[in-house]
């Protein structure tokens, strides 16, 4: 297993990527409209996401603001087989909070399971 990514809701998408970018240094190293879903995905990092993690901003079209604290989504972490990864999770005493299945507006399989504070990690399955 490896970390992949962590993601951050945020209002202004244009305006936080030139953060990550021009004050921090890292590339643009991906950016999609999802737009049945409204919203928009981007990720920044310091590498490719093949040899380092990422920082995954999303954008919900119609939100134009987040609290802090409201803006922090989850940690991903890249498994073999999600549902294999649930499964083996749940034996464990591990809460999964969202079953393994083809995520909403696309077709990569993902799942959520919660930590002890609440906290979600998103287990992605790997691309054959």
């Amino acid at each position: 297993m490896r970390l992949l990514h962590t993601m951050l809701r945020v209002g202004d998408l244009d305006r936080s990527i030139a953060f990550y970018t021009d004050i921090l240094g890292m590339r643009l190293l991906r950016r999609k409209d999802y737009p049945d879903g409204r919203f928009t995905l981007a990720f920044v990092g310091y590498a490719p996401e093949s040899e380092a993690a990422a920082i995954e901003l999303t954008h919900n079209w119609d939100t134009p603001g987040y609290a802090l604290g409201d803006g922090f989504g989850h940690i991903a972490v890249e498994v073999p087989d999600a549902y294999r990864a649930c499964d083996e999770i749940r034996a464990r005493g591990g809460k999964v909070v969202r079953e393994a299945g083809p995520m909403k507006h696309g077709s990569t399989v993902i799942a959520f399971v919660e930590d002890p504070d609440g906290y979600k990690v998103e287990l992605i399955q790997r691309q054959a």
